[in-house]
């Protein structure tokens, strides 16, 4: 009598043999279906990217979509939100949603323009000490200290002091001058770190010319870096433009987020209850930064492949039903739903 041994071991198993034919796509699936571009496909940076589209396109149709002047004076004063006032009125009888959206443009504009300004120079300077050395990595980084060490807040405050028409443009370009620094000197280590890699060297004994391999072979290396960069100076100028124009300092007759706020704390709109004067102007500012961050977040796990497999082994668990904790590796068993964590 002969046995024939089965190669796999789990033949003889119907339940583990349909388990497995479940488990396992046909092969051809993943490549018929058409996938999204990208960082597209990553969830945090495509949810990041659709709130701030919306954020942009309230910054550019709002004067024009707003139902009301935000500065025309009414007599409803402080009504709740209703069908004629969305988000209410203020004191005066001024429309809410007519001044944050009149006022979203101006927020924006500062938070982009000091965010590629600031990225620009820190990538135009980290990167060129970074890879040239010698005494220019010296003259480009005595540079970089230099404006480390200038506070943005202050100088700010002294500008608008003595200009008194000074607006967001200007607020812009002040925190872009002093915010370039940081991320520049983050990048001239990395460039360091770059320009001795195999790669690198492989370029050069190509004969490959210099803005080649910076642009091909270092730049794409350093763009969560960089792109990291560009979303800390945002969130910093955003910030910065919404608490100057809270504590008066900035001109009080432009409308933004922070305008809005300057009104209803002097006219002690938390102390008569009118939350809807306050509130939504502090979702907006929450609600950029957070889809900002999400898009930070998005770039890094797209660029890093440790992370990347990191969230692509998540969403498998979660699709199987299995939560990972922190301390514990979960064992998954086929045949049933039960799942067993094991200290790690």
């Amino acid at each position: 009598m002969s046995v024939q041994a089965d190669p796999v071991g789990v033949s003889a198993d119907p339940t583990a043999t349909a388990t497995l034919a479940t488990a396992r796509p046909p092969r051809g699936d993943g490549r018929r279906r058409r996938r999204a571009p990208g960082i597209l496909r990553n969830r945090k940076a495509l949810i990041g990217l659709i709130l701030l589209a919306v954020f942009l396109v309230f910054a550019v149709i709002g004067p024009w979509v707003a139902p009301y002047d935000p500065s025309q004076v009414t007599r409803a004063s402080l009504e709740p939100p209703s069908a004629a006032h969305w988000l209410g009125t203020t004191n005066t009888g001024q429309d809410v949603l007519s001044q944050l959206l009149v006022g979203t443009r101006g927020v924006m504009v500062v938070g982009l323009l000091a965010g590629v300004l600031a990225t620009f120079f820190s990538v135009l300077v980290g990167v060129t000490a970074g890879f040239l050395g010698g005494v220019g990595d010296e003259l480009l980084s005595l540079l970089a200290n230099v404006f480390l060490v200038i506070p943005a807040l202050p100088l700010i405050i002294i500008v608008a002091a003595l200009v008194p028409s000074a607006g967001g443009i200007t607020i812009a370009l002040i925190i872009a001058a002093t915010g370039w620094a940081w991320g520049s000197r983050v990048l001239r280590a990395q460039t360091l770190s770059l320009r001795g890699r195999d790669f690198v060297e492989a370029a050069r004994a190509n004969g490959e010319p210099m803005w080649r391999i910076i642009f091909f072979e270092i730049m794409p290396n350093l763009t969560a870096i960089i792109a990291s960069s560009f979303i800390g100076t945002a969130i910093f100028a955003i910030l910065s433009e919404v608490t100057l124009a809270f504590i008066g300092v900035t001109s009080i007759t432009e409308w933004n987020w922070g305008t809005v706020l300057f009104w209803a704390q002097s006219s002690q709109a938390l102390v008569l209850g009118a939350w809807w004067w306050f509130v939504p102007a502090g979702l907006c500012i929450a609600g950029v930064g957070t889809a900002l961050t999400l898009i930070n977040f998005g770039i890094d796990e797209f660029v890093n492949p440790r992370l990347r497999n990191t969230a692509a082994v998540a969403g498998i668990l979660r699709k199987k039903g299995i939560h990972a904790r922190i301390g514990f590796t979960p064992v998954y068993r086929g045949g049933g739903n039960t799942k067993k964590e094991v200290g790690a």
